[in-house]
């Protein structure tokens, strides 16, 4: 009898625990987290991640790789079969067009922004963002290009840093001689995306736009002409040929530029971290001599608009209209907080903070972020590379990062007029000398004026 009352009661406290436990499964979330991040060690990363999530909440993050080029397509697919995984990680380009096609649920982006602080957020990629007084996503991480130069032979010479034209143009006087030292290395290769993003750059620092808030928007010929003739004069200092990303670095590399555009990619490579892109200014392809002797801008400035522009380019996390939305707020507060550190790691020199820090620690994840190591066949903390107002410089540049069309809202219209490469093509014929200013504003304006 009482053997048979223990049994019982057992099989009871059983039962209740079973159906606590079935009760406690029945609570916990799966979510789906789209990324583009899909690299072999970089995926590992954004699974460990979501472990560290789940291990804290009890909700869990299936982690699914797609590919960017595919990314637009899947996701307005996804959206048509009310099938859109809960949390994309996604460009720029897509933040405003699927905040309008109704892919993105806004208000529960700006939750989460304001949940974390608005404050703590760079200004630029929160503008970039916006519709409509709410952010469309959360801003990630982001890069911005950089004026990369010999800040020894600078200093050497008494030059100014290359902030300006008038700066970058007083430094090729002073140091253009070839074969030697090319005074710049100009992209230059029309069909190259490189030579798009590189003009980009160079017409938002002196202020000019091909969009407005209407669409397209003639460019203004004499600010136009600025541009023109600050490209030519550093295409010019250039070597001849068709340039792009390639020879610029290696000319770099090998101590004959004194100036180049880049993405901050480029870092773990300059301090002799990555065997097939390793320093060739010295004999030992190990070598920091050349990180050492490297300054970088991000702001730069013509003289129609003397506060610049930065060029950037953001990640965010976009929560779709099909999400389990408290889950998916909570999982990328939780990337961007407690997380956060292991967000930028997935590539520390491509990935900066624009959350530099709490309300409470305002350096936090600034700090964080210059002690992640990088590199490929070696690692090495950033901080340990490069001098502190350097990495700042390189993290501010995110507080005033643009691109064409995104305060205008016509950013896929600029992004079509981009990968037309017209612009390429007429500013290739002004460095070759086919055509004066004034008709290559009017052939760029002819052309633009087209794309639709």
């Amino acid at each position: 009898m009482t053997f048979t009352k223990s049994l019982t009661g057992r099989l009871l406290m059983g039962s209740a625990l079973i159906l606590a436990l079935g009760a406690s499964a029945a609570m916990a979330d799966n979510i789906r987290f789209w990324t583009t991040e899909e690299q072999p060690e970089r995926l590992a990363k954004q699974q460990a991640l979501a472990a560290e999530f789940a291990a804290a909440t009890g909700n869990t993050v299936e982690v699914i790789p797609v590919s960017e080029t595919e990314l637009g397509t899947r996701a307005t697919a996804a959206f048509a079969a009310g099938d859109l995984p809960d949390v994309i990680y996604h460009p720029l380009q897509y933040a405003l067009p699927w905040a309008e096609a109704g892919i993105l649920d806004t208000e529960a982006a700006t939750e989460v922004v304001e949940d974390l602080g608005r404050g703590t957020f760079a200004a630029g990629p929160l503008a970039m963002a916006d519709y409509d007084g709410d952010v469309a996503s959360v801003p990630v991480d982001g890069w911005t290009q950089m004026i990369v130069y010999r800040a020894d032979a600078f200093a050497e010479k008494g030059l100014e840093p290359p902030n300006t034209y008038a700066n970058v143009l007083t430094a090729i006087d002073a140091l253009h001689n070839p074969p030697e030292m090319y005074g710049f290395v100009a992209a230059t290769k029309v069909d190259e995306n490189f030579m798009s993003q590189v003009l980009e750059h160079v017409f938002l620092a002196n202020g000019v736009s091909p969009v407005d808030d209407d669409g397209f928007a003639p460019l203004d010929e004499a600010a136009t002409t600025e541009v023109l003739d600050f490209y030519k004069a550093i295409a010019k200092a250039s070597p001849p040929g068709e340039l792009f990303w390639k020879q610029s670095r290696e000319l770099y590399f090998a101590g004959q530029a004194a100036m180049i555009i880049w993405s901050p990619f480029i870092l773990d490579e300059l301090a002799g971290l990555r065997d097939s892109a390793a320093p060739t200014i010295n004999d030992d392809p190990t070598t920091q001599e050349l990180a050492a002797k490297t300054g970088i801008v991000t702001n730069f400035a013509g003289p129609s608009n003397p506060d610049g522009a930065a060029w950037g380019d953001v990640r965010y996390f976009g929560i779709t209209t099909d999400a389990d939305t408290d889950t998916a707020q909570a999982f990328v507060e939780y990337s961007m907080n407690d997380g956060y550190v292991q967000t930028l790691s997935i590539a520390a020199e491509g990935k900066f903070p624009v959350r530099t820090g709490t309300a409470d620690e305002p350096g936090k994840f600034s700090a964080a972020w210059s002690e992640i190591p990088v590199g490929v066949d070696r690692k090495a903390a950033l901080k340990d590379l490069y001098a502190a107002d350097m990495l700042d410089e390189i993290v501010g540049g995110l507080k005033v990062a643009k691109r064409w069309g995104v305060e205008e809202g016509q950013l896929s219209l600029a992004s079509k007029m981009i990968n037309s490469q017209a612009i390429n093509r007429v500013v290739r014929q002004y460095i070759d000398d086919e055509i004066d200013a004034a008709a290559a504003v009017a052939a760029m304006n002819d052309a633009l004026a087209s794309v639709n």
